[in-house]
């Protein structure tokens, strides 16, 4: 086996991703997008900036000599909007993906919709051919979150006109190197390799032949021909993802079961099991144990696998979580003095702590005590006067936080409309409510009973909650009204309808943004005239996020929703699921390992670094038929107590499992004719075989510099030589029925079958 990290990924929104080889097959293990690194680009202007100069060159702003016009490059200093990228986005890829040859992936398996953003870019590729699987809701999702990508970009496209060329200006080494260190570091990396990641959005480098641009006089019309190529990149790339229910066995080249089983992150996030008939993988990403919409971590299907690869780079190693680590740890600290198979015994009082410990509903009481927060955060703002807008992000959180609010309108008896604006919104909540196997019990328990699984359906019902494509839209305009809430696309605060509503209300200080920022710490921090009203950690892109925006006087609550699992639930859960070997990230090496798993062995892996793992499994298993067994004549070894067989079949490979089935020939079940013979030839027997022929020998030791030869003589009747040695025996003579005496000789001293 061998693992490759291609990213670490950063957060929910840019999952990580792995490339592992199993059994000569390669896994490509989710295919993200670095959305946030559209932080780099200015969003569309309006205004009196909505034109360009006919000079402009959409790049950032930089300083000519007066007397040689040469450029200089930009000071450090504070940023500010011009220092942003003018220009169509292009979207950053996993770089280090492309260095790969792609016509050797076997398999792509994508845990969470968010990581299924790259396909396009991959499904275009000559030569790839790999298999893609995903969950149903992880497909469906990420589709949805692909085509609003692409009718976010119609308005830079419109506005900017159609690229001259495949390679953007902005991209040209003079220009990087004049980028403010901030965003020269997020646009070309620390090493400047990350450059050759990013990509016009899932378009194709040649114009559709179906399609002359010569002829196609209006940019308007270009850009909408551009984006109809988009549209057919993703199509195509949909068509070729098979989609699974929750838990549905897969079999892959007949050698490897594929499962996917519930990570809690989101409704279809996955965590991806790979049973072969050598080795078995556990790929396990970012989860969380029990969550209030999503359902909850299953980890017991997770047990019985020989390598867990550790993927989830959301944990919390502050201060604060190590003493909470000491503080499980001790809780803990009884569980290994039992020996392991006492830990998979049923109703043991260690299996009981572990489980408590594991889904200890702290984690879910935490998240809806935010979503509370936020929720009388937009209440405040409403009844002060101000609109609240709220930038989609997690579906989930979504869901969750439209409940929240409408019950808190509902009991102040506000009448204030909810709009959601987006491209796919209708699909998206509709979809949402027609997944019961990927949420949680409480949520299913609705439907068993007849209610909506959540409750934005009784919302639009009652005409309380609105959806609409785009800001544009006629019956949008004359419903209109402020003060309102509106989740709107795009979180990145780059794309589509929150751009233009945040340009309307920044100058409001009754107004309120609810921002998710990427950080790994848990908290929220509402910031008002540059006083934090609410606990703790700002992240550190909001500035730039918030950059073509200021000065803004609205309110803005920043806030950070739980990744992945805790970092003191990793102890037991590897107690529970007890592997062979698990493989993790280098930043997390003093949090791995301890006396408590110490029949784990730990591996640490980096990023662009190939892995090899040893052989995990030295006895695989051989089913064989028992018409087959039947047959088998057994031989015990003379120096040892093993019996074997020599048998003939045809091979099976069917759902990982190896069989022998019967051929059509027959089993040698005899000795008349000797088929295989094995171990070292012993001397004296042989000198008394040969002795007992009538032929005269003896043995002399030679030594050939560190290897022992032993020489047999024959020297009548004819004359031979037989030398010997650990790996080989060479019979010398001129004689051929003496050749075929010694060779009778040689065997009589051997195991044979």
């Amino acid at each position: 086996m061998k693992l490759t990290c291609l990213s670490k990924g950063g957060g929910y929104h840019c999952p990580p991703c792995h490339i592992v080889s199993v059994g000569g097959l390669q896994f490509l293990l989710d295919c993200p997008l670095d959305l946030l690194a559209l932080t780099i680009f200015s969003p569309i202007p309006t205004g009196s900036n909505a034109v360009l100069d006919g000079d402009s060159d959409c790049s950032p702003r930089t300083f000519l000599d007066s007397e040689d016009g040469r450029k200089r490059q930009k000071m450090d200093k504070t940023l500010d909007a011009d220092d942003l990228i003018r220009s169509e986005p292009c979207y950053k890829t996993v770089t280090n993906l492309h260095l790969w040859d792609l016509s050797f992936i076997d398999v792509v398996l994508i845990s969470t919709p968010m990581g299924m953003l790259g396909l396009p870019f991959l499904t275009r590729t000559k030569g790839f051919s790999a298999k893609i699987y995903a969950t149903d809701a992880a497909a469906r999702l990420g589709q949805l979150m692909m085509e609003d990508l692409i009718s976010m970009n119609v308005d830079f496209r419109q506005f900017y006109g159609p690229e001259e060329s495949s390679f953007p200006k902005w991209m040209k080494w003079e220009e990087l190197e004049v980028l403010p260190s901030a965003l020269k570091e997020i646009a070309v990396g620390k090493d400047g390799s990350e450059i050759a990641g990013w990509m016009p959005l899932y378009s194709h480098l040649t114009e559709d032949p179906h399609l002359h641009m010569s002829h196609l006089t209006d940019a308007y019309t270009v850009c909408r021909a551009r984006v109809l190529l988009s549209a057919a990149d993703m199509k195509d790339c949909m068509q070729k993802v098979q989609t699974l229910k929750y838990a549905e066995e897969t079999c892959y080249n007949g050698a490897f079961i594929l499962k996917a089983f519930s990570s809690g992150l989101e409704i279809g996030a996955c965590n991806w099991t790979i049973r072969g008939p050598k080795n078995s993988v556990v790929c396990l990403s970012s989860s969380i144990f029990v969550t209030s919409h999503a359902m909850n971590f299953d980890y017991h299907a997770l047990q019985g696998y020989d390598l867990i690869l550790f993927s989830d780079f959301s944990l919390d190693v502050n201060e604060d979580t190590e003493n909470r680590v000491m503080t499980a740890a001790n809780n803990l600290s009884s569980v290994s003095v039992f020996p392991s198979n006492y830990l998979y015994s049923d109703g043991s009082d260690t299996q009981h702590i572990i489980t408590e410990s594991l889904l200890n509903t702290d984690d879910s009481f935490e998240e809806m005590e935010k979503l509370a927060f936020i929720s009388s955060c937009i209440i405040d703002s409403v009844k002060a006067g101000g609109s609240a807008l709220i930038p989609i992000g997690r579906l989930g959180i979504v869901l969750q936080l439209l409940e929240y609010i409408s019950c808190a309108l509902e009991s102040l008896n506000l009448k204030v409309p909810i709009f959601v604006i987006s491209s796919v919104a209708e699909e998206l909540l509709a979809f949402s409510n027609v997944i019961p196997e990927w949420l949680c019990k409480q949520r299913q328990e609705k439907l068993y009973s007849g209610e909506p699984l959540f409750g934005h359906v009784d919302l639009i019902k009652g005409k309380k909650l609105h959806l609409f494509p785009a800001l544009h839209t006629e019956t949008l305009l004359k419903i209109w009204q402020e003060p309102c809430i509106v989740f709107s696309s795009h979180w990145s605060l780059r794309l589509g309808p929150c751009v233009h509503l945040l340009r309307r209300w920044c100058g409001d200080p009754n107004s309120l943004l609810v921002m998710e920022i990427s950080v790994i710490q848990l908290g929220m921090l509402l910031v008002t005239n540059n006083m934090a009203m609410y606990n703790l950690q700002k992240g550190v892109d909001a500035d730039l996020a918030l950059l073509p925006f200021k000065p803004m006087a609205m309110k803005i609550l920043q806030c950070s929703f739980l990744s992945g699992m805790k970092l003191e639930k990793v102890q037991p859960l590897l107690k529970m699921l007890h592997p062979k070997v698990v493989l993790f990230p280098e930043n997390l090496r003093q949090h791995f390992g301890g006396s408590s798993t110490s029949s784990i062995s730990f591996i640490q892996y980096s990023e662009n670094e190939t892995l090899r793992i040893p052989r995990l499994n030295l006895s695989p298993e051989l089913d064989i038929s028992t018409d087959l067994a039947a047959q088998l004549n057994w031989t015990k070894l003379t120096d040892e107590n093993i019996h074997i067989a020599r048998l003939k079949g045809e091979l099976s490979v069917e759902n990982g499992i190896h069989r022998l089935l019967p051929g059509n020939e027959q089993i040698v079940a005899s000795h008349s004719g000797l088929l295989m013979h094995w171990g070292s030839v012993n001397l004296q027997s042989l000198v008394a075989s040969l002795q007992n022929m009538g032929i005269n020998a003896h043995v002399e030791e030679e030594t050939n510099g560190t290897e022992t030869e032993y020489g047999v003589h024959i020297v009548g009747p004819n004359r031979a030589l037989i030398n010997i040695n650990a790996t080989r025996t060479v019979i010398s003579t001129g004689d051929e029925k003496l050749a075929s005496l010694i060779f009778e000789a040689i065997t009589n001293s051997l195991d044979s079958i």
